[in-house]
């Protein structure tokens, strides 16, 4: 049985979905702080089943221990993590405390529970402003922010983890921008509050929840002035999760660290472009000041995801805008 952290979360159910339809047998763990419970029997009707989910800390050692006793667990995808880059700069310790200790927390109870194989959901803001795109997995780490720092710290407790312990086999999985939604359109992205991401924020603009999109920052040196980021389609970020899973229940007893992105950049006007498109829709814009953590442009070369894991993403942009506006049409308040 696979365990999910975080897996009620936007890219958890997508994932959850994929395993499951590939033959895995998997369970949820959540506290549902950035997600809802609705969204667990949504993703029942699109497998036909339902999937136990534990709701909890991932930072609690009785939680985690409880969780381990009860299930029969073989491997680990951990998604569990605050993950907005401008709040993690205005609330570094609540960062760091979820993000850092619930890791540590959960290495630990794998540990006790004798689990030694592990997925973590990394993230490209660990490269920080790269000296060239696409970015390799060599290149240098530096994050911009703390959600980044957060981040590339449970990366080096892996890494010493496995330095110690080898026999641990372990894929930090450093993806670029996740967006879209299940192609059927019962799951998809729906943050509480104020969306941090681009495309929750440009498609509750489309549906009438908001009056305009922010455009952080017009200034950069990119062709239009807006950030460049390697948008992702959700769905091919969890067939990447599928793909890196299945190599760790092989048991390689390595590391392997792989970029999961497409490759191409894309700025945030070329997404409202295409979204514009894709939906019939205009979304209204205004540029306002840079965001503090951003970075001008992040796109990756995914090459060794492709090598190692068998792995290549598939879906266009057009893809992802349409997905992302049938979710969105079809479910105007989300899961509400």
């Amino acid at each position: 049985m696979i365990l999910l952290t975080g897996g009620a979360g936007y890219i958890g159910l997508h994932t959850a979905a994929v395993l499951v339809e590939a033959g895995h047998e998997v369970v949820l763990f959540d506290n549902f702080s950035n997600s809802k419970p609705a969204g667990l029997k949504r993703l029942e009707a699109i497998i036909g089943r339902a999937v136990p989910c534990v709701e909890g800390d991932v930072r609690s050692r009785q939680d985690l221990d409880g969780l381990f006793d009860q299930y029969p667990i073989g491997a680990v995808v951990h998604f569990a993590g605050l993950k907005a880059v401008g709040e993690s700069q205005a609330q570094p310790l609540r960062y760091y405390d979820n993000n850092v200790s619930g890791s540590l927390a959960l290495l630990g109870a794998m540990q006790r529970a004798e689990v030694r194989r592990i997925v973590f959901s990394s993230s490209a803001t660990i490269y920080g402003n790269a000296d060239s795109n696409p970015i390799p997995e060599t290149a240098a780490l530096r994050p911009a922010n703390v959600y980044g720092r957060s981040k590339l710290m449970v990366e080096d407790i892996l890494r010493d983890l496995h330095a110690a312990a080898p026999g641990w086999s372990i894929a930090l999985l450093r993806y670029f921008n996740p967006v879209g939604a299940h192609p059927g359109g019962l799951i998809g992205e729906d943050p509480n509050d104020i969306p941090n991401n681009l495309m929750p924020f440009v498609t509750q603009v489309a549906v009438g929840r908001r009056p305009e999109l922010q455009v952080f920052g017009g200034d950069y040196p990119t062709p239009d002035g807006t950030g460049v980021r390697d948008y992702i389609h959700v769905m091919d970020l969890a067939e990447g999760h599928r793909a890196a899973l299945d190599w760790a229940l092989r048991d390689p007893r390595e590391l392997l660290t792989a970029n999961l992105g497409t490759g191409r950049g894309s700025s945030v006007l070329e997404l409202v472009g295409a979204f514009e498109q894709a939906s019939g829709k205009a979304i209204p814009h205004r540029i306002v000041a840079r965001r503090a953590g951003d970075v001008a442009a992040c796109w990756s070369d995914p090459s060794l995801a492709r090598e190692r894991l068998g792995w290549t993403a598939t879906r266009s942009l057009d893809d992802m805008c349409r997905d992302a506006w049938n979710w969105q049409r079809n479910n105007p308040q989300g899961f509400a």
